[in-house]
């Protein structure tokens, strides 16, 4: 999920993600089977402000793209759950970081942020394990939606019930540039 742009962690640095390299996947478990599937990345960029922690930013997922490889499944979901013609993005805001981000190597940190599901922002904090080097950074963060809890739909039928949460997994990658984050 993030991008150092200088080898000095004093400088406000910029995150950028790759939408070609960025994957977001969820799985829902359920009595009978784990239904596993995946959401596009519209786009994404933070800022980081290492001194003191403050982030800003937002990552942006089309709803709309939701794909577990089931049309019925699917067509349910966008419909009845996401309603995602109506709700089209999924967003993610941060405030601050907790945690050192090394400037080479891998670090683990701790995001605080909103997210935003069905047009209601809620505040969560995810872990990420970010890894940098001189050309290129990447970023596995994996975090629970309570979405039931959150007042969406819970599609669980008479005889199928499924988890009142689910599991996002985002392993996200991009090249450093010196340039991004100069003013």
């Amino acid at each position: 999920m993030l991008l150092s742009t200088s080898a000095s962690l004093a400088q406000e640095k910029t995150f950028l993600l790759d939408a070609k390299r960025t994957s977001v996947h969820f799985t829902l478990g359920s009595v009978l089977h784990t239904v596993h599937g995946a959401f596009a990345l519209k786009q994404g960029s933070l800022r980081l402000d290492p001194a003191s922690g403050k982030m800003s930013g937002e990552i942006v997922v089309d709803a709309r793209s939701g794909d577990s490889s089931n049309g019925l499944r699917d067509r349910k979901m966008h419909r009845e759950i996401l309603e995602s013609e109506k709700f089209p993005e999924i967003t993610f805001q941060p405030m601050r970081m907790e945690g050192t981000l090394a400037p080479e190597g891998k670090s683990s940190v701790q995001i605080h942020g909103t997210f935003s599901l069905h047009g209601v922002a809620h505040d969560i904090t995810v872990p990420a394990e970010v890894t940098l080097s001189p050309s290129q950074w990447t970023a596995a963060i994996r975090f629970h939606v309570p979405y039931v809890k959150w007042g969406l739909k819970n599609p669980s039928t008479l005889f199928l019930r499924v988890d009142e949460a689910v599991e996002i997994e985002i392993e996200a990658s991009g090249d450093t540039s010196p340039n991004i984050g100069k003013h």
